[in-house]
């Protein structure tokens, strides 16, 4: 399955947002990625098609299984360009904002070879 990046940014808000609670709203992922509401429901229906995630009868919402590794996934490369960016001298902002966008278009081999490279150095 080849997930947009758009796609990809609403897994990783979920999943970002189900750290924080149990409770996911349609509304709470809006606020987060400063999106309207049309927009949110249109990309959590593309989602939920896809299997990626679960609406429960209140309303909250989940990732099933599928969705839980992949956003896993898209959230670890976000978490060690962001790293990354900052050793490099970036500031965070700059840094976070960079590695949002690195995240969804590098290979699994580069990122791959950068966590083993940030794992040396890290041990130095």
């Amino acid at each position: 399955m080849a997930l947009q990046e758009s796609g990809e940014m609403y897994l990783e808000t979920i999943y970002v947002l189900s750290q924080k609670s149990t409770e996911v709203r349609a509304i709470d992922i809006g606020e987060y990625m400063g999106y309207s509401k049309p927009s949110v429901s249109r990309a959590l229906g593309l989602l939920k098609e896809e299997g990626l995630i679960k609406k429960d009868k209140e309303g909250f919402i989940r990732l099933s299984e599928a969705g839980n590794i992949l956003a896993k996934r898209i959230y670890e490369r976000h978490t060690v360009l962001t790293k990354m960016f900052t050793l490099l001298g970036v500031d965070e902002e700059t840094a976070a904002e960079d590695a949002c966008r690195v995240e969804h278009y590098i290979s699994d081999t580069t990122f791959e070879a950068i966590k083993n490279h940030m794992k040396k150095y890290s041990a130095e």
